[in-house]
C-alpha cells in the first residue's frame, strides 16, 4: 500500500535531492541507478520509523521553529563524565530541567576504536554504541525519557573520516576494490607530496603532516586528523549513501539534531587547503532533504570551525539557502568575546559581528562560551587592522594572555598545539579557569573571585542573549575548574584538551543552593537569567543581531530587532564602571535584568550586562 505522507514529501523535496546530487554525481553512467538506491533507502527508513517518533515529525512540522524559541536551552557533555553509563542519564534529567535544559548533547558515543580514539571521533561502528557506556538498546531508551522530558538528544556523526579498525577500513586493507573506493590512498609519495603543498596541518604536534604509510596495503592513506582516522572519499557515491543509512539509523533511535563532525573537510581539491569546497554544502543539502522525508523532525548540526567568511554557508546561501544545516556553531562570536575581556575593548567584537553575513531566517547558530574543544584564535587579519590591530600580534597576544603568561593575566589555560611554522598556539582550559577563577582562589583573593565570577556570568549573557540555542558544557553551571589529573591517564595525558573535560563535581553541583558558595553564586545567576531568556520573545533566533559601535571600547552593544519588539544588550568588558549615552529615540527604558527604568545614560558597574526595552 502507498503511504500518502510519504509520497507527498518525495514530491514534495525529491528535486531538492536530484539538484545537488546532479551536480556532483551526474556524470556518472549509474546515476540513475543511485537515486533508485536512495528511493529504497528512504522508504525502508520512513517505514521502519516508529509511531512515537512520527509523532515527534508531526509536530515539528506545524512548529518548525522549534529550535529557534527563547526556551531551548543546550548542554553538553561525555555521558562517562556526567553520568556514568547511558542508563544512569535518565537519573539526571530533573537536575538538567532545573536549569532549563531543554537539548542535551552526549559528546561521542559511537563504538570507537581501542586505544587513543580522538575523544571517541574515530568511530569503529556507528550501529554500535561503546561498549563502556551501554547498548543500542539503552540509547534507544535514553532518547525516549529524554523526549518525555522535553529534551532533544544530540549525537555525534562523523562522517569525514572513519576508524582504520572500520569494516570498511579493514576489507580496504585487504586489498577489496570496492573498498578501497571508499578511501583515498596513493602507492608512493607523488600525488601526496603535491597535495601536501598546501595542506594545514590539524595536530602539528602529535600527528604531522595528512599521510600515513600503512604497510600492509603498501599505500599512504589520507589522514587528516590522527594516524588512526580515515578519510573518506565522497567522490564515490557509495560513501555518500553509506552514511545516509547511517543518519536514518540514528534518527530512529530517536537521535533529533545530528552534529555532522568535520564536515568542511569532506571534499578534497588539489591546490587548496582541502577545506569549505562547494561540493561540501551540496552534500549537506542532498543530505538534509533525505532526512527531511525520513524525519522532518530531526535536524542537522554542522561542526565547521572556520573562518567568518566560510562559516555562514552551512546554514545556507544562495540556491541552498534555508535547505542545508539548520544550525552551526558561532565559533567567531566566541572567540571575539575572549579577546574582548582579554582586551577590556568590545572594538573587535563589534566590528567582526558587523562583518558577518546574514543567515537565512530558517536557521539558527549556535552560541557558547567555550566547549570541549580547544580555543584557536580564529581573527582574521582584516578583521584585526580594521580596527588598528595586526593579525599575528593580536592572536600571539590571545595565546599568552590565556595560558597565563601575560604579564596581568586572570587565566589559567595551557598551549594546545602550537605550530612553529605558523606560530598559531591554541588554547586549552575550562571557562571559570580561563575566565580567572582558578587563579583568585588560588591566591585566595575574594575581590578576584568576584570579578571572575562577573566575566564567567557576562559570557553567559551574551550567549544567551545574541539568538540561537546557547550552549552550557558541563560543570561551567557551578564554576569548575581545570583538572589536571588527566596527565597521569596514558590515554589521554598526550592531549591537554582532557584538561577542561573534568569528570562532573556532583559534590560542587550539591553547593548550587547555599548562598555562600562560589557555586550558587554562579548557579543561581545563570538559573535566573535562562528563566529571564525564556520569557523575552524579542530574543527568538529570527530577530535581527546588530552589533552597534557604542563610541566607547569598553561597551559592547547589541540590538535585537524584529516584529517582536526590539532589545537593546549593553555590556562591559572592563573591571571598571563606565557610563553610556542611550541612543536618543529610545527613550525612556526598563533593565529586564535589575529592573530599574532608566533614560537618556545608564552606568555599567564592571563586567555588567543590561537587557533594556523601551518602556
Amino acid at each position: 500500500m502507498t503511504d500518502a505522507t510519504l509520497e507527498s514529501r518525495f514530491a514534495a523535496l525529491w528535486p531538492d535531492v536530484v539538484r545537488p546530487l546532479r551536480a556532483l554525481y551526474g556524470e556518472r553512467p549509474d546515476f540513475d541507478a543511485l537515486l533508485d538506491r536512495l528511493r529504497v533507502e528512504v522508504t525502508d527508513a520512513y517505514t521502519a520509523r516508529d509511531a512515537d517518533l512520527r509523532a515527534l515529525d508531526d509536530r515539528r512540522l506545524v512548529t518548525p521553529d522549534w529550535f529557534q524559541r527563547t526556551d531551548v536551552l543546550g548542554y553538553v557533555c561525555y555521558t562517562d563524565r556526567f553520568a556514568g553509563k547511558l542508563a544512569d542519564v535518565p537519573s539526571r534529567i530533573g537536575y538538567l530541567r532545573e536549569l532549563g535544559i531543554s537539548y542535551l548533547h552526549l559528546m561521542p558515543l559511537l563504538k570507537p576504536r581501542p586505544g587513543p580514539n580522538d575523544g571517541g571521533y574515530a568511530v569503529m561502528d556507528y550501529r554500535a554504541v561503546d561498549e563502556r557506556l551501554g547498548t543500542v538498546d539503552d540509547l534507544r531508551d535514553v532518547a525516549t525519557a529524554l523526549r518525555r522530558e522535553g529534551v532533544s538528544l544530540v549525537l555525534d556523526l562523523v562522517c569525514n573520516h572513519t576508524a582504520r579498525e572500520h569494516e570498511w577500513a579493514e576489507k580496504a586493507r585487504a586489498g577489496d576494490p570496492a573498498y578501497l573506493a571508499y578511501f583515498r590512498t596513493y602507492p608512493d609519495r607523488t600525488d601526496p607530496d603535491r597535495w601536501e603543498a598546501t595542506l594545514p596541518e590539524v595536530f602539528p604536534d602529535f600527528a604531522p603532516g595528512n599521510f600515513t604509510w600503512v604497510p600492509e596495503m603498501e599505500r599512504w592513506v589520507w589522514t587528516t586528523f590522527n594516524d588512526y582516522q580515515w578519510d573518506l572519499d565522497y567522490t564515490n557515491p557509495d560513501v555518500f549513501v553509506e552514511m545516509f543509512g547511517v543518519i536514518c539509523h540514528l534518527a530512529n533511535l530517536g537521535v533529533e539534531v545530528l552534529r555532522l563532525d568535520a564536515v568542511a573537510f569532506m571534499w578534497k581539491r588539489l591546490g587548496t587547503n582541502c577545506q569549505n569546497q562547494p561540493e561540501v554544502h551540496l552534500l549537506l543539502q542532498a543530505w538534509r532533504a533525505l532526512s527531511r522525508i525520513v524525519a522532518p523532525g530531526v535536524i542537522l548540526l554542522a561542526e565547521a570551525i572556520v573562518a567568518p567568511d566560510d562559516l555562514v554557508g552551512y546554514l545556507g546561501q544562495g540556491e541552498g539557502a534555508g535547505k542545508e544545516c539548520e544550525l552551526a556553531y558561532h565559533n567567531v562570536l566566541m572567540v571575539s568575546l575572549w579577546s574582548a575581556l582579554a582586551e577590556q575593548n568590545a572594538a573587535l567584537l563589534t566590528h567582526t559581528l558587523q562583518a558577518m553575513p546574514p543567515i537565512p531566517p530558517t536557521a539558527a547558530w549556535l552560541t557558547y562560551a567555550r566547549l570541549h574543544d580547544d580555543i584557536g584564535w580564529a581573527v582574521t587579519d582584516e578583521n584585526a587592522r580594521a580596527v588598528g590591530l595586526g593579525g599575528f600580534d593580536h592572536r600571539s597576544f590571545l595565546s599568552d594572555f590565556y595560558s597565563g603568561t601575560y604579564p596581568g593575566s586572570f587565566a589559567r589555560g595551557a598551549v594546545f598545539q602550537a605550530n612553529p611554522q605558523t606560530g598559531d598556539r591554541r588554547i586549552s582550559g575550562s571557562l571559570a579557569s580561563l575566565a580567572g577563577l582558578e587563579e583568585a582562589l588560588e591566591r585566595d583573593d575574594d575581590t578576584g573571585a568576584a570579578l571572575a565570577v562577573r566575566r564567567i556570568l557576562l559570557l553567559h549573557h551574551l550567549i544567551l542573549t545574541f539568538g540561537g540555542i546557547p550552549l552550557v558544557y558541563m560543570g561551567d553551571e557551578i564554576g569548575q575548574r581545570n583538572d589536571p589529573s588527566y596527565a597521569a591517564q596514558p590515554d589521554l595525558a598526550d592531549d591537554n584538551r582532557w584538561l577542561h573535560r573534568p569528570m562532573m563535581d556532583w559534590a560542587a553541583a550539591e553547593r548550587r543552593h547555599d548562598p555562600a558558595t562560589i557555586e550558587a553564586r554562579i548557579y543561581q545567576d545563570l538559573q535566573r537569567i535562562v528563566a529571564l531568556r525564556r520569557d523575552t520573545p524579542e530574543l527568538h533566533a529570527q530577530a535581527s543581531a546588530e552589533a552597534i559601535w557604542s563610541g566607547d571600547p569598553r561597551v559592547f552593544t547589541l540590538l535585537r530587532s524584529s516584529a517582536r519588539g526590539d532589545l537593546l544588550v549593553l555590556a562591559n568588558v572592563s573591571p571598571h564602571p563606565v557610563g553610556t549615552t542611550l541612543p536618543t529615540h529610545w527613550g525612556a527604558v526598563h533593565d529586564l535584568v535589575t529592573g530599574e527604568d532608566a533614560e537618556g545614560q545608564v552606568v555599567l558597574s564592571e563586567y555588567q550586562v543590561r537587557w533594556l526595552r523601551r518602556r
